[in-house]
């Protein structure tokens, strides 16, 4: 059996913990270019991503990124004709390790991108690590919550419930007050 990918989320998220406003959409005020550096960097490194149908990245690199796309339209794995390089995938029909042999990656670690039934399914199989950015000054009263709605929990206390711990706060941007917080799980 092949080992295990390391699994690291990102996500964006406002000061009240949503990732989209009401209508599902994120907004161009929790869009950040000192973010969005961090976040392309880390999927440069990335073997493969993780997304579901409506989840994007819109960086240059994107067309060559092997990615899964969560659906529930397929069995369990089918070609996508768009983006390139993408495998439909439908957890319930083929577990991620057949998933990732099917997009042929190379070595690397997962990361998955969003939305929120995706970032839930990888909560549940467990995250090794999550980067966390916080637009401070950006609320979406009754936005889309990162992990769906986990009972009401803040993206932290639905982490920390599955035994992540968060490393030090970085500033990314000190004008429109985005941090990250990387939480890891801690060493066996």
């Amino acid at each position: 059996m092949a080992e295990r990918r390391r699994i690291e989320g990102f996500a964006i998220v406002s000061a009240d913990g949503m990732i989209a406003d009401a209508n599902g959409v994120m907004p161009e005020a929790l869009k950040n270019d000192a973010d969005l550096s961090f976040f392309a960097a880390a999927l440069d490194r990335a073997a493969v991503l993780v997304h579901g149908r409506h989840s994007h990245e819109q960086h240059a690199n994107s067309a060559s990124r092997p990615r899964l796309v969560l659906t529930r339209r397929v069995a369990a794995l089918a070609p996508a004709r768009d983006p390139p390089n993408a495998i439909l995938w439908n957890p319930a029909g083929a577990p991620l390790d057949e998933a990732c042999a099917a997009l042929d990656a190379g070595p690397g670690f997962l990361a998955v991108i969003g939305g929120p039934t995706v970032y839930r399914l990888f909560l549940e199989l467990g995250y090794d690590a999550f980067h966390l950015s916080r637009a401070a000054r950006v609320r979406l009263p009754g936005g889309l919550r990162l992990f769906g709605d986990d009972a009401g929990a803040t993206p932290e206390e639905s982490l920390a419930r599955r035994g992540l711990r968060p490393g030090a706060e970085r500033l990314l941007d000190a004008v429109a007050a985005v941090t990250v917080t990387t939480w890891m799980k801690p060493a066996a």
